[in-house]
């Protein structure tokens, strides 16, 4: 297999001399724009670049590449992140009308696909882990349920690993599906490192899923906004998914974020089984430390472990959850303490735990401040209880499909007076962008009362076409 570089293409035609009497704009002039970006190498789809929409040249083999390192059928580099991966392989597999079977944890983008789409959802509820307030594994048995109750059901759509580093058994839920030969689509955003790792089994693409998308930003050395779409059954046809990128995402893709993603590759070629190795030791001596903290728990790390936690089929070695649960802190308190005080800036927090999230990238030295900042934190913390705030939210009544457009009046109107209306927007905390409330439903007194205590420990919410606290609605 060709192992050309794009990267290293990149330069050379920028050494070239040859003139751009094309787009972008800033045309590699480097004298007017300065080198703090990388404008030298940004081009658009010239001769000898390929294009990403039909590739048949040196984006191709890094496609290729993707595919051999992942062990697909076919790979497809995106520079949409995994948002036009999910909208485009959502658009591939389902047709107006279907019913799809989701996830209720999955990312806000999978709902704006059933409303783009015109499907009709049926929800999977995770059970909630009692001691943390996070949404747990998608079970088989409801999986099974669901497609008791619905058999015209054409998809499922799971997120695993989700935000916080929660893994579903999805060998057992595709093998279920597979059997009434229905589709499944992971929501992998969180896992593109797996198959690197001693975990690997556990990834999507390995157990079976046909269709698994990945952010490669998110937990290996790429740029933001870089991915990978995985195509790993025939129950996909690449053709159809190609041309839905087309559809959905850009018509101008960025070389500096493709030469970003063969970047990666050539990592994971050349040096991703030493560095994978090394991570692993350092996550396992962070865990052994983790064991002096008394107060604040890290979740599955030290004296925590994944059997105290039944709603969790597995968990993601490499999020670390920090569970204020059990404190006088909250998980904002948490966040603006490592921030101000220890100078470590963390991913996101809720209002009984804290998110970080750790990479193959991480240092040792990295790994020794967070501890010191933790025990220091932890040591300093007293005992208290503090509730989870989304456990056991029940789903709302769905008045409307999420694309449908009723007739009535319509009103926007404070949240809390919204109770036993039917709203127009989707609500969610952001992060991680799962909706609490979704257009069409009910609003219910649980969700008016979730959200209230999730402004008051100052998380963001936010609704799809308002501002919080008001929200548009018809009764």
């Amino acid at each position: 297999m060709s192992k050309r570089d794009l990267f290293e293409q990149l330069k050379v035609y920028s050494e070239s001399g040859v003139y751009p009497f094309h787009m972008p704009g800033h045309k590699r002039n480097g004298e007017q724009t300065g080198s703090a970006l990388p404008y030298s190498i940004d081009i658009t789809e010239i001769h000898g670049f390929d294009d990403l929409h039909a590739p048949n040249g040196i984006l191709k083999e890094l496609n290729n590449r993707l595919s051999a390192l992942y062990e697909t059928q076919h790979s497809f580099a995106l520079v949409n992140g995994s948002t036009c991966g999910i909208l485009a392989g959502i658009a591939t597999l389902a047709r107006r009308k279907d019913k799809v079977l989701l996830a209720r944890n999955c990312h806000k983008s999978i709902y704006n696909a059933v409303e783009l789409l015109g499907l009709v959802p049926v929800y999977l509820q995770p059970p909630v882990d009692e001691s943390t307030g996070i949404s747990g594994s998608i079970l088989p048995e409801s999986v099974q349920k669901a497609l008791d109750l619905h058999p015209d059901i054409r998809l499922c759509v799971l997120t695993s690993p989700t935000y916080d580093g929660i893994l579903s058994d999805v060998r057992t839920i595709a093998e279920i599906l597979h059997k009434k030969d229905i589709p499944l689509l992971v929501d992998e955003a969180h896992g593109a490192h797996l198959q690197f790792t001693k975990q690997k089994a556990l990834s999507a693409v390995q157990a079976g899923a046909d269709l698994v998308v990945q952010s490669l930003h998110k937990t290996l050395p790429a740029l933001t906004q870089t991915a990978v779409a995985h195509l790993c059954t025939n129950r996909v046809s690449p053709k159809r998914f190609q041309q839905n990128l087309s559809v959905f995402e850009t018509s101008s893709p960025s070389y500096v974020l493709l030469a970003s993603i063969g970047a990666c590759v050539r990592f994971l070629e050349t040096d991703g089984e030493t560095s994978f190795s090394a991570y692993e030791n350092r996550l396992k001596t962070f865990a052994s430390r983790c064991k002096a903290l008394q107060k604040i728990t890290v979740l599955c790390k030290g004296t925590d472990s994944l059997d105290r936690h039944p709603a969790f089929f597995a968990f993601d070695e490499g999020k670390l959850p920090l569970i204020t649960a059990n404190t006088n802190l909250d998980g904002q308190t948490l966040l603006a303490t490592l921030r101000e005080a220890f100078q470590i800036e963390g991913e996101m927090a809720s209002v009984s735990y804290a998110l970080l999230m750790t990479s193959v990238c991480d240092t040792d030295a990295g790994f020794s401040r967070l501890f010191a900042a933790l025990e220091n934190i932890d040591a300093s913390a007293e005992f208290a209880k503090i509730p989870a705030l989304f456990a056991a939210l029940p789903l709302p009544p769905m008045e409307f499909a999420p694309w449908d457009t009723p007739t009535a009046k319509t009103e926007e109107i404070p949240f809390e007076n919204a109770v036993g209306k039917a709203s127009l927007e989707t609500v969610w905390c952001y992060p991680p962008g799962v909706p609490v409330l979704v257009r069409g439903e009910r609003v219910t007194p649980e969700i008016v009362n979730a959200l209230k205590s999730a402004k008051a420990h100052r998380l963001n919410v936010y609704t799809s076409g308002g501002e919080f606290p008001k929200i548009k609605v018809f009764d």
